[in-house]
Parts: structure tokens; sequence; C-alpha cells
């Protein structure tokens, strides 16, 4: 700084600076006196660069202090600003001297009081509850038996010692543990990482992903708590996809964890309470389901037995139901015979009536007819062209003779052959075929008999053999 005040100008005492030598004077007489401080205030404007920076003001009733902490720096915070919050803010005072300005650059942000802690968690929860991560429609519910279960907490403290004994008791069930901080600075980040991490495990992976999440802690001071009250936290929570037990500090302790969280329990063992059944209860509860479930199937079955007896004393007798139909079916017989000795009668009938138009001399003597007139014709006619024709039509008409000769022979073997058919079909089903192979027929008064009874009652009756029939009572020999 000597070398300051060599030179001065002539005529004058005072020593003459360049804007950044007072600048850099002054940067080094704040640093120089000041060094490590600690400042008392509310947070005001706070304003978050490009960069990372993280750039607020502090303030009283009368002064503000501008402060800085670099993007370094900011994630190292215990507490991150909030407008209206009271803190204390550790650092270094420094210079600006491109601008004429002096600020702070914290390095540690303190809550001022346990009151102010309070007032910013009420903050945080009403800004929460506004959004909608407190609603009770998009709590998910929690499975019955979890195939694995996920703990978020510290792997050396007796939380996870708790937890794993009541499971163990309850109703074992393979537990991953991602441990964590359960306070201090790194707590909120680390906590928040956790639940992010359970849910990118993929469904069925080498690292299955845990059904249930249980985010625990054992209790302690508000402060000591407070990581569990940052809303990366409580944002994580709402985002997990999979159902969350939030089981921070004891029953008397609540944190904002609590109220985003899909279940909250009031101790970590009270969290295994509820993420599994007890198994010898719900073997019991299964054993019992499952005589009351055989007791009803059998009673029903029983129930149904005795309807169907019910309603099979209503339909009549098998036997029964086949009086009318063979009844019938002997009418019928009986009327066979001679309704196809009548269909083959017919039919030759109408066959003769057919044939008879289609006799070869018929169509002879048509022919011849129609040849005189043709030659009649012709021979009226000189022209050459016209004998021709006639004379093609003539080939035409004999030719068409002979396939009328032949298609009139075919059809009379096809009718004939039909009636060969007919006439061995009725021989076959009549009677009187049965008949030869040894049986007869029973008739009384031309009534057809067919059992003892009705031969016993008959007056006369009538045997029909092969070869004729024979008379017995009514006056018979």
């Amino acid at each position: 700084m000597s070398d300051l005040f060599d030179d001065p100008t002539p005529g004058q005492n005072t020593p003459e600076f360049t804007v950044s030598e007072l600048s850099g004077e002054v940067k080094r007489t704040l640093e120089g006196t000041f060094g490590r401080i600690r400042v008392r205030g509310e947070v005001g404007r706070v304003f978050t660069a490009r960069s990372g920076h993280l750039y607020y003001d502090v303030k009283d009733d009368r002064s503000v202090l501008a402060c800085t902490t670099w993007k370094g720096q900011v994630s190292k915070l215990a507490v991150v600003p909030e407008e209206g919050l009271e803190v204390i803010v550790t650092g270094r005072l420094t210079a600006f001297g491109a601008q004429s300005k002096y600020n702070m650059n914290v390095e540690e942000v303190s809550v001022a009081g346990q009151g102010a802690l309070m007032a910013l968690l009420e903050k945080r929860k009403k800004q929460l509850e506004s959004e909608g991560l407190f609603a009770a429609e998009r709590k998910q519910p929690l499975p019955y038996l979890p195939r694995f279960i996920g703990v978020v907490t510290s792997p050396s403290g007796a939380v996870i010692r708790d937890i794993l004994h009541r499971l163990r008791d309850r109703f074992p069930r393979k537990v991953l543990v991602w441990p964590v901080a359960v306070q201090g600075k790194n707590c909120a980040a680390e906590v928040a990482n956790a639940i992010n991490g359970f849910n990118a495990f993929t469904p069925g992976g080498a690292l299955p992903r845990p059904d249930l999440i249980i985010v625990a802690r054992g209790g302690g001071s508000v402060e000591d708590l407070w990581g569990f009250n940052e809303e990366i936290v409580a944002r994580a929570v709402a985002a997990s996809q999979i159902p969350l037990i939030s089981a921070v500090g004891h029953e008397t302790d609540t944190t904002l964890i609590d109220f985003v969280s899909d279940q909250r329990a009031p101790t970590p063992t009270a969290a295994a309470e509820l993420a599994v059944p007890v198994r010898l209860e719900l073997l019991a509860w299964t054993g019992e389901q499952g005589a009351r479930m055989t007791h009803a199937t059998g009673q029903s079955v029983q129930q149904r037995k005795q309807r169907l007896k019910d309603l099979s004393r209503a339909l009549p007798k098998p036997e029964r139901l086949l009086d009318e139909p063979r009844q019938k079916l002997d009418i019928l017989s009986d009327k066979l015979p001679n309704a196809l000795i009548r269909g083959v009668q017919n039919r030759r009938v109408l066959l003769s009536q057919t044939s008879a138009g289609l006799r070869p001399k018929t169509l002879e003597n048509h022919v011849a007819r129609r040849r005189s007139e043709m030659e009649k014709t012709a021979a009226k006619l000189s022209l050459l062209p016209l004998k021709r024709e006639v004379s093609s039509q003539m080939d035409k008409l004999k030719s068409l003779s002979q396939r009328l000769r032949q298609a009139q022979g075919i059809r009379w073997d096809r009718l004939r052959q039909n009636l060969d058919s007919s006439s061995r079909q009725l021989e076959i089903l009549s009677y009187r075929a049965t008949l030869q192979r040894g049986y007869a027929v029973v008739r009384s008064e031309g009534q057809l008999i067919t059992n003892t009874l009705d031969a016993q009652a008959a007056v006369a009756l009538e045997i029909e053999f092969s070869d004729g029939k024979v008379q017995f009572g009514g006056g018979a020999d």
C-alpha cells in the first residue's frame, strides 16, 4: 500500500487511486476485517440464476444485506432460503467492485428458532395441500401380502432391526434396504433418491421391484426430523407408484411426509405390522373359510338333491311315455303294406299312360307321315339350293329320329328298372315275407292281436300263415 503514496501530485498531499485500485482496497479491507461472520435476519427476495447460483436478501426492519450462494455450495445447504423465513446465515463478507456493491457469500443457512421452523413447515404444508398432494383419492391401497418390501432408513440404527424382527414374527418377507442419512443436510436428497430409485426398478428384473416401501426413522427433535419436511422428499413420495408407509419419529412426531404418504405409522414397528398380516392368524382364517366353504357346498348339494327328488315326483313314468307312440306305431304298421301296394299300382298306371305316347310304332308312323309331306313339298320345288336344304334337313331328321329312338329305349329301360326295384322293395316290406320265415299274424274280428290278454278275451281267432289262414272259436271247425 506504500506504493500508492509515492510521487504525489505537485501541490496536493492526498494520493490518487484508480477505480480498480480502490475497489481492490475496499474488498481486502472488508474480507480482512470481518472474515467469517454470522448474520440473523428475514429472507427477502430469492432468485436462482440459470447458472445455478442462488441470490437472495437477508433483511431487518432498517437494512438489507445482499447474499450469494454459489452453485457448488447450494447442494450443501441444510436449509434452502425461502422468502419470509427467519434464518441465520454464515459466510464471508466481500465486495463486488464492478458495481461498487458489497454482499455476503453464504456457506451455511439455519433456521432462527423452532418457531420459524414451524412457520416454514406450515407454509410448505399449505402449498402442497393446495396442489392436491394430501388428497385422499390419490392415496394407493397397501398390498395385502407384499412379496418384497423396500425399507428406506439408516442401516446401522435400531429402526431396521425392529422392522426386520417384527416382520419375522408376523410373516417373513424379503426386504430390500436402501441406506440413507436420516438427519443432516444430506438427509432429504438421499431419501428422495431412494424413493425414486425403488420406483425405477424393473418389475420382474434381476433386482426385484418392491411391492411396498417403508420410510422409517426413530424419534428426535424438530431439527433432527427436518429432512423429512423438505419439499423434495414430499414430492418424491407423491410421485411414487409404489404404495408407501411413513414411519418417522414417535407417535407424537408429525412430518410433512406423513401427509403425503399412502399410510402413516406411529412407529417403525407399527409400519411392519401394517405391511404384513399375522401368518398364524391368516392360516386359522383360511382354515375356517375352507371349513365354511365345505359345509356350504355339502348343504347346497343336499338341497339340490332334495329339489330333484321333488321335481321327479311330478314327471310321468318312462314306460307310460311310450304307450301312445307304440300304439301309433302298431296302427301305422298295419296300414303300411296296403299303402305300399296302392302306391305301386298307381305308379304302374301312370307309367302305362306315359309310355302309351312313346311307343316306337306311333313314332315311326309320325316320322313317315312327316317324311311324306316333306317329299311332296320338295317335289314342288325345283330350285337346287332348296333341294340341298331339304336334303340336309332330312339328314338331320333321320339323325334326330335315331337319337329319339335311342333315348326312348333308354327311358323305357329305366322305367322298367324302377318298377322292378319298387316291386322288390314292396316284397321286402310286406309282412308276408315275414310269414315265410315262420311267423304268423293273429286277428280277432279283423283286429290285430299282440298280447296274450287280448287273445284270451277274444271270442274267435284267425291265424294267418304263409300258405293260408286258420279259424279258431266262434263256431269254426
